[in-house]
């Protein structure tokens, strides 16, 4: 082959690995449109870990896509108050949020449900009863119904029993007791005495400074220290029965959902169901040490009596029935957890059980 005819043949090859280039690019960008949502938090930004789920979501999808897709964070109070976020979803206010689906159960108990009630699964449990039990469309069955796709975002892990200003022992102790207490579980204490308060998380501080409410819980011993509840109620008691495992979501308005590409709705799940991990993970890691800060502080830790713990197990079931009765959604619902539920804690007492509880005895001893 002469000189002239290579050069021309290798430009022509140029030329048309060129045009190929060219023509890829529009195809690309069809698939990764560019599109800017907002999500309305129902945390302060002083949370770091559960308002970081947001967070989290918006920069794995950032990253994803090269930044075409972006999901703006804005903090409780900033958009709309922290337990309207859903409501802003719904509306189309917002695109999306970040909340959990409790805080709405005065519309329907079957919000509940999405996240934790009382005596449910643990955060391990109610994991594998959305991901492989069809939790997460047995959910949204219902919230298609308010206008919503609702994804799991975040996990804290059993959460604590709460702050009190005082010692409770007996039944006879809750009478009266005016307590900051999330979603359904005030229903359920409500009937020991309790006078339920739903309060969001930046408003609970002054209140129970100022003696407005007597107790109050919110999360796990990180958040608890954040917010400085030591300081103004020093009986720390645990477990939160009501939150063995509760559901952080993030939610989506129905239509914006349903509008993305394929390959975005996709990614928005396995962004969501990543920063759903990650919450757990970070909340195993920090609250260790928080716990020991705590007590260092004056907080005097205590487990709820066996007596009220019966007692509030009792009430639920109860409870429960009375709304299977008049409700078929949460009835539908609430069958396929406890289904699972008897299954999961039958073999959660054998391997996992037996080696917890020897390692915990290990601490005991000082060997670890």
């Amino acid at each position: 082959m002469d000189r002239r005819s290579f050069f021309k043949k290798a430009g022509a090859a140029g030329v048309g690995a060129a045009a190929a280039t060219a023509l890829a690019a529009p195809a690309l960008a069809q698939t990764n449109p560019k599109i800017n949502w907002r999500l309305a938090s129902s945390f302060p930004k002083s949370l770091d870990t559960i308002y970081g789920g947001a967070e989290t979501l918006s920069k794995y999808l950032s990253e994803a896509t090269d930044g075409n897709f972006q999901i703006q964070v804005f903090a409780a109070g900033e958009i709309v108050p922290g337990l309207q976020a859903a409501d802003a979803a719904a509306a189309g206010t917002v695109e999306a949020c970040h909340t959990v689906s409790y805080y709405y159960w005065g519309k329907d108990p079957v919000w509940a449900l999405g996240a934790a009630v009382p005596f449910a699964l643990n955060a391990r449990g109610m994991n594998a009863w959305q991901y492989h039990g069809g939790g997460i469309d047995l959910f949204n069955e219902f919230m298609a119904t308010q206008s919503l796709v609702a994804l799991p975002c975040g996990n804290t892990g059993v959460q604590m029993g709460g702050w009190f200003r005082k010692e409770i022992k007996t039944v006879a102790d809750l009478q009266g007791l005016k307590m900051r207490i999330g979603g359904f579980a005030g229903k359920i204490v409500e009937r020991l005495g309790v006078v339920p308060q739903q309060i969001a998380g930046g408003d609970i501080y002054p209140a129970l400074e100022k003696g407005t409410i007597d107790a109050a819980e919110w999360t796990t011993p990180y958040d608890d220290e954040k917010l400085g509840f030591y300081k103004v109620a020093p009986y720390y008691y645990y477990p939160g029965f009501w939150e063995g495992g509760p559901t952080v979501h993030a939610m989506f308005n129905k239509a914006a959902y349903e509008g993305l590409p394929k390959n975005y709705q996709s990614l928005l799940r396995t962004a969501c169901q990543a920063a759903d991990a990650n919450m757990l993970q970070k909340y195993d890691w920090l609250n260790p040490p928080a716990i020991k800060r705590l007590v260092a502080a004056g907080a005097k830790l205590a487990p709820f009596s066996a007596e009220i713990l019966s007692a509030c197990f009792d009430k639920s079931n109860e409870v429960y029935a009375e709304i299977e009765a008049t409700n078929p959604t949460f009835k539908t619902i609430w069958d396929s957890i406890k289904a699972f539920r008897g299954e999961y804690y039958l073999n959660a007492q054998i391997a996992e059980y037996n080696y917890d509880t020897f390692m915990m005895i290990q601490q005991r001893g000082g060997k670890l």
